[in-house]
């Protein structure tokens, strides 16, 4: 896991980028997140050497070719290894390589990358969870179904 912190133009920019997209069909937060989500890109694709894409099936393309799609969700507090990464169901479709996998600090100002992992890797080690389902490890309710992993067994982020 990998602490960066954002700088304020980056915050900037995920900030319009978020505006200008508008919206999302399915969104769980109403667009809360997509400032969030912007802003993990903007910091990832700076670390790791990668260009911003955005499109539906990845958002980064990496200098050899693969592409990234980046899952972020927020925070109040630093994530810990025993926390999970979840990726909606409906989202399996997705034509990337890797996902790499973020958390950003509700005030904008901390990233996390957690890991990235091949797509196909994960939906291998992956459980997926129903809709509804409670898990009392956490005391969380799924809103939709979807696929979990701990942080721990994601690839190390670079």
């Amino acid at each position: 896991m990998r602490k960066l912190m954002a700088t304020s133009a980056e915050i900037k920019l995920a900030a319009q980028m978020a505006s200008d997209m508008g919206v999302l069909k399915n969104s769980l937060t109403r667009g809360g997140g997509s400032q969030a989500g912007f802003l993990a890109e903007i910091v990832v694709a700076r670390h790791i050497g990668a260009t911003q894409a955005n499109t539906y099936d990845y958002d980064l393309v990496m200098p050899n070719g693969r592409t990234i799609d980046v899952k972020a969700k927020r925070t109040s507090v630093e994530p810990k290894e025993n926390y999970e990464c979840s990726i909606f169901a409906y989202n399996t479709t997705q034509a990337c390589d890797d996902y790499a996998f973020c958390r950003v600090l509700n005030d904008m100002s901390t990233v996390w990358i957690l890991g990235i992992i091949k797509k196909k890797n994960y939906y291998k080690r992956a459980t997926k969870r129903l809709k509804g389902e409670h898990d009392a490890s956490n005391n969380f309710t799924f809103k939709a179904d979807s696929y979990n992993m701990k942080i721990s067994d994601l690839n190390p982020s670079h």
